[in-house]
Parts: structure tokens; sequence; C-alpha cells
């Protein structure tokens, strides 16, 4: 009785040996890297404004979704943003929601300063914009701290929308890992809103006519 016991201890021995050698060499379960983008119903990429006798274009641009808060009056908007392409961050799964907010439209006062236009999406700074354009967004202004432009059929116009980003998850704002800490546009995003968003103005040239390019 003694040698069967010893031969069953020295098999369940064996088997915890070989099971944990097993364990070890199996690879660790992967984050998932890629989620089914889920649009909310009502949202859109692109709207079509009438601002006095003008018609223009706003969107699209990468991750982002928009919804009238009132379908007949496009001055306030309903956004939400998601990490499409792996676009913003590398932290969440593609596809991802990062941010959810609101946009109100805005004419910029007239002044000197020239529209640029060189790229689809032109950013100019608080630090280098005029200072009525950043003194006269909505309030909060401790929110509200990102500008998107309209366009028409020649490039940027001077009305468009300042956001108020509030963050859905916590992540870096990396650009998908192409930007580094000494870029103005890398923060730590955190549930709530987001007060450490870029302080900028982009001027939309609108999308390439033969491919509706968001970039």
């Amino acid at each position: 009785m003694a040698v069967r016991h010893l031969n069953i201890s020295v098999v369940f021995l064996i088997f915890l040996v070989l099971g944990a050698i097993l364990c070890f060499g199996c690879p660790a379960p992967q984050k998932d890297k890629k989620t089914t983008l889920k649009i909310p119903r009502g949202y859109v990429a692109r709207l079509d404004i009438q601002l006095k006798d003008r018609v223009l274009g706003f969107g699209p641009f990468v991750g982002y979704y928009f919804k009238p808060e009132n379908p007949e009056d496009l001055t306030r908007l309903s956004f939400v943003c998601f990490n499409e392409d792996s676009f913003y961050t590398d932290d969440l799964p593609e596809n991802a929601i990062l941010f959810e907010g609101d946009a109100i439209l805005t004419q910029l006062e007239d002044t000197d300063f020239p529209l640029p236009s060189d790229d689809r999406i032109n950013p100019v700074f608080f630090g280098d914009a005029p200072r009525k354009w950043v003194n006269n967004r909505p309030r909060p202004q401790e929110e509200y701290l990102h500008f998107h432009s309209c366009y028409d059929g020649l490039g940027p116009v001077p009305a468009g929308y300042w956001f108020r980003h509030k963050g859905k998850a916590a992540f870096t704002y990396d650009m998908g890992g192409r930007i580094g800490p000494d870029s103005p546009l890398y923060h730590e995003v955190h549930p709530g809103i987001d007060q450490q968003f870029a302080k900028i103005m982009e001027f939309d040239a609108g999308p390439d006519p033969e491919n509706g390019s968001k970039q």
C-alpha cells in the first residue's frame, strides 16, 4: 500500500510540474486592440450649415461625429469622438470612445489675420491668434479650448465651432504615438471636462473632393 501511495504522489507531482510549464509557456492574454465603431443614432460626420447667404461645410475629420441639439438650429452641436484608426492614442482599443461634448457656432470678428490654407487642416495656437478671437470664445473659457472652422469652395472661412471636450476614459493623448511630451497637443486625459486640451484654432480647407479625406 505504501508503494501505491508513493506512485500516486509521484504522478500527481508530475502533473503539477507539467501544468506549471504549460501555464508559463502560454502567452499572456492580449488586450483587445479593436472594437466595433458604434456611432450613436442621429450623429453624422459632416454638416452643411446655412450662415446668412452662404452654405458652408463642416467636417469630416477623424473620429468626430455631430448631432444638432435642435434639428432646425445648427448653432449648438453635441459630438462624440472615437479612436478611429487608433489616430489619437495607443492606450485604448481602436474605435473606443474618447470624448463627448458640445460645440457652439461662432462667427469670428473681422481682423487682418490671413486664414492659413496650405493644408487640409491648418493649426493656429492661441499665442499666434488674434486676441479678439481667443478672448471672445464661449464661457466658461477654461473649458472651450478648441476651435474648428467651416469651409466653402475656396477654403477655410472665419466661422466655425468652439469645442468643449469631456473625457470618457483615462488615456494619453499622443496622436497614436506620433507625438511626445514636447508637443503642445500631448496630455493626459481623465474622465470629465478636459481642461488640458490643446489651446488651438484649426482652419479647415475642406476635404479632397475626389476621396472625401478626413485628414
